[in-house]
């Protein structure tokens, strides 16, 4: 199988897994301290629910514009790939910066992996 293809794989589950994540926060799981600054100890209230599924949008669409960049499925425009980057740029230093440090331990190394395997796909 072609790396690519392994690191698309691999890009494509953890994205879901971020997306599960997120839909879980949506349904009331207590990890607010694990997102959105940390600021909340337990369930989301609607508003942080409201960002969570606006992350699930911006997530996928993230996910299938850099999937697409090699001109297969979805077949979304090269350029959309661009855009999509950035947005894991900022989400990828925001999880570093963040002071929640058990975000931070969470999801800084996720968002991280994300991006180098995004940069691959990317670029090889």
């Amino acid at each position: 199988m072609d790396m690519i293809v392994v690191m698309a794989y691999l890009f494509s589950l953890m994205i879901l897994g971020v997306i599960g994540f997120q839909v879980a926060l949506i349904f009331g799981a207590p990890w607010g301290r694990l997102t959105q600054g940390g600021q909340v100890d337990g369930p989301l209230p609607l508003s942080g629910r409201i960002v969570a599924a606006l992350s699930i949008v911006i997530l996928a669409a993230t996910a299938l514009a850099i999937l697409s960049a090699d001109g297969s499925w979805p077949n979304w425009p090269r350029w959309t790939a661009w855009p999509a980057l950035g947005v894991m740029v900022v989400s990828t230093v925001l999880n570093w910066i963040t002071p929640s440090a058990a975000e931070r331990k969470l999801w800084a190394p996720v968002m991280t992996v994300l991006l180098a395997l995004a940069l691959a796909i990317l670029w090889l």
